[in-house]
């Protein structure tokens, strides 16, 4: 696989990464079309690209590709005929370990005749790559991303409830009518209810399975975390402790992925900021320990980072590791206590629901993007240097700056770059 054609795989806005994908491996794997299951994918962990892929009556389900994952070996490939759209088709499915479930890449190939291992170690080689580059974002919980993740999985969870509903209903009357013992036919009426039986299924099915790819149990979630950190604190001989979320603490709550990425990545920023910024106190006295527990309330996640050093920590640590850059999306927030020779507690706190108002975040009607380019301008980017970075054209960018100007009611770059570093997306 060319390593240009993989850098720009990896480096496209998340709207562009199946078109580029596809075009990289269309030499390699002749394919109508890709569909791409990720679980660590907030924004979209369910996406289709190409010919057939999602028209109506036609279009790849969820469900479809979720149906190919035991077929598939842990980290390796799986060739043969699927029943996607509709139609028997011959495919090629990719299963990356990197994530937990496995991220799924199923290619509709244009052949039916397998391929060769010297064609497909490449693909899945390419496919291993853009998992880990997905799972790096998704730890690291960046800004820029937060804010339409947010959105996108709110509009998704929304849309499929209210399908759900209006689907279930109309299903569930025409049930009633089937089991009408007044209506003739009862051979027919035993095949209808047979069939709306198996779509009722069908739905709840889909419906659980969104639910699985976006949201993350409690306790698991924190485990993860526990990992990290064992990792990141074992060589340098600190003690760490763990307050794990019990079922009081809401162990088993399925809590939203955004909402769980972005803790844990503000807890590992404050564990560092624990450890480099605050040296030892006048009597030596250095980080030796440190306590780390989430707690679930009814509305929000708590989450504390607590440590026995000199007490010398600041808030600015934390926002030079753009904590409260990751937090403002989400509508999250944090404290720090520090009391010298006692140590220090962070204790950060993350709603698990949108606001009922996410309007107050004006960068909510800003697209991909517009907020790609506007984290560039409110870094100081020239026009040029930004199209150059995105591979756009400089009347392009000036176009995209004029509608952030008007969706954002502000007059000059200025004010743009101020909302822009107010709501995290610099």
């Amino acid at each position: 696989m060319d390593p240009m054609a993989t850098l720009d795989v990896i480096r496209a806005p998340l709207t562009e990464t199946l078109p580029r994908l596809s075009a990289a491996l269309a030499e390699t794997v002749p394919h109508h079309a890709l569909a791409d299951l990720s679980p660590n994918c907030a924004y979209a962990p369910f996406k289709v690209y190409g010919e057939g892929a999602g028209e109506p009556g036609q279009a790849i389900t969820t469900s479809e590709v979720a149906a190919l994952r035991p077929h598939v070996p842990e980290g390796g490939s799986w060739q043969g005929r699927a029943q996607l759209a509709g139609a028997d088709v011959p495919v090629l499915a990719l299963a990356s370990t990197i994530t937990e479930p496995p991220a799924l890449l199923v290619l509709v190939r244009t052949e039916d005749t397998p391929l060769p291992e010297d064609r497909v170690a490449p693909a899945q080689a390419l496919w291993d790559v853009l998992t880990a580059h997905r799972e790096g974002l998704r730890t690291e919980a960046l800004p820029e991303i937060l804010a339409v993740s947010r959105a996108a999985a709110s509009a998704r969870a929304t849309a499929i409830s209210e399908l759900v509903d209006a689907h279930g209903a109309v299903l569930s009357a025409l049930l009633g009518v089937l089991r009408d013992r007044d209506l003739d036919d009862s051979g027919a009426r035993a095949r209808g209810i047979d069939l709306t039986l198996a779509a009722l299924v069908e739905l709840r099915s889909r419906a659980q399975l969104d639910q699985t790819l976006v949201e993350k149990r409690a306790g698991d979630a924190f485990e993860r975390l526990a990992e990290s950190l064992r990792r990141m604190l074992r060589s340098r001989g600190i003690r760490l402790d763990l307050g794990r979320p019990g079922a009081e603490e809401g162990a088993d709550r399925l809590l939203p992925g955004d909402v769980v990425n972005t803790a844990s990545a503000a807890v590992r920023a404050s564990v560092h900021a624990s450890l480099e910024d605050q040296g030892s106190g006048p009597d030596g006295r250095a980080v030796s320990r440190i306590h780390v527990s989430w707690k679930v309330g009814a509305a929000e996640l708590r989450a504390t980072v607590r440590d026995d050093g000199p007490g010398t920590l600041s808030r600015s640590s934390l926002d030079a590791r753009r904590v409260v850059d990751r937090l403002t999306p989400l509508g999250g927030r944090f404290e720090v206590d520090a009391v010298p020779d006692w140590g220090t507690t962070v204790t950060i706190e993350i709603p698990l629901t949108p606001p009922d108002t996410p309007r107050h975040d004006p960068l909510t009607q800003l697209g991909t993007r517009e907020l790609e380019v506007l984290s560039r301008l409110a870094r100081g980017r020239r026009n040029r240097d930004i199209a150059q970075e995105l591979h756009i054209s400089e009347s392009t960018v000036k176009f995209h700056i004029a509608k952030i100007f008007d969706k954002l009611g502000v007059n000059s770059r200025g004010e743009a770059a101020a909302l822009a570093h107010e709501w995290g997306a610099a």
